[in-house]
């Protein structure tokens, strides 16, 4: 199937940005679902993709705070 690369990845994108916003409104039990959901799909490039998406989200001089 071409598309189905594609397609999965469209998915792990809108997974990411649903983690993110979950991050933003400090919603932890989103953020445990939706991490475990990103388990067991993701493979390391995306786990470099998480990082720079929950950097980008956090304001300046917020990191290593949660």
């Amino acid at each position: 199937m071409p598309g189905a690369p594609e397609t999965a990845r469209d998915g792990q994108a809108a997974l990411v940005e649903a983690i993110t916003e979950a991050v933003r409104e400090g919603d932890d039990r989103t953020i445990r679902r939706l991490l475990a959901r990103f388990a067991e799909l993701a493979s390391i490039a995306d786990l470099y993709a998480l990082r720079d998406s929950l950097d980008t989200a956090r304001p300046a001089g917020a990191h290593g705070q949660g």
